[in-house]
């Protein structure tokens, strides 16, 4: 009888070590399906350097990056939306980022973090208008800089982000969050 009861004690022994490799192969398995969790997000820069221009003037992002501008100029600069072109949601940003002369030699800062996918166009106020479609022009007679040589005013300043949604290979310019 002992013989039968040890072979029972085996059988149920072997049973219960099968049954916990298949659970634990399961739950392998069933980790390595479920989706990732997405990393940090990135932060970019776009930098006004010591001039009336921003760089880079074109900028890919993901959908929940965030995009840091820094006025490295003396002068002041804006971040205006251009609404009648943008898609990402991020409407009515007018913005000054103060120069270094205004703000105790420190360049000011302007971060804004992007929820959706689409194209985000702006412009300086100061250094740009919209023309009737909605374009970027460069300020004529009723304000913005002349070169007295040549009468030029200069090419507008702006720039435009695109946010595009999911995962993947970050491009553009990317910087670290500073505020």
């Amino acid at each position: 009888m002992s013989d039968t009861v040890s072979k029972g004690k085996a059988r149920t022994a072997l049973a219960v070590a099968t049954l916990l490799l298949a659970a634990g192969w399961f739950s392998l398995a069933a980790s390595s399906l479920a989706p990732k969790p997405l990393g940090p997000k990135t932060h970019h820069q776009v930098i006004v350097p010591g001039e009336d221009r921003f760089t880079p003037f074109s900028l890919t992002i993901r959908v929940g990056d965030s995009v840091q501008w820094i006025n490295n100029d003396t002068d002041d600069h804006t971040v205006v939306s251009n609404d009648f072109f943008n898609t990402t949601g991020d409407k009515n940003v007018d913005v000054v980022i103060p120069g270094t002369d205004s703000n105790g030699g420190v360049p000011g800062t302007l971060t804004l973090k992007f929820t959706k996918p689409g194209v985000f166009n702006y412009y300086c106020r100061i250094h740009s208008m919209l023309d009737e479609q909605h374009q970027p022009i460069a300020p004529g007679p009723g304000g913005g800089i002349q070169d007295p040589a040549t009468g030029n005013f200069g090419t507008p300043m702006m720039g435009v982000i695109t946010v595009q949604s999911g995962e993947g290979e970050q491009h553009g310019n990317p910087g670290h969050h500073g505020d």
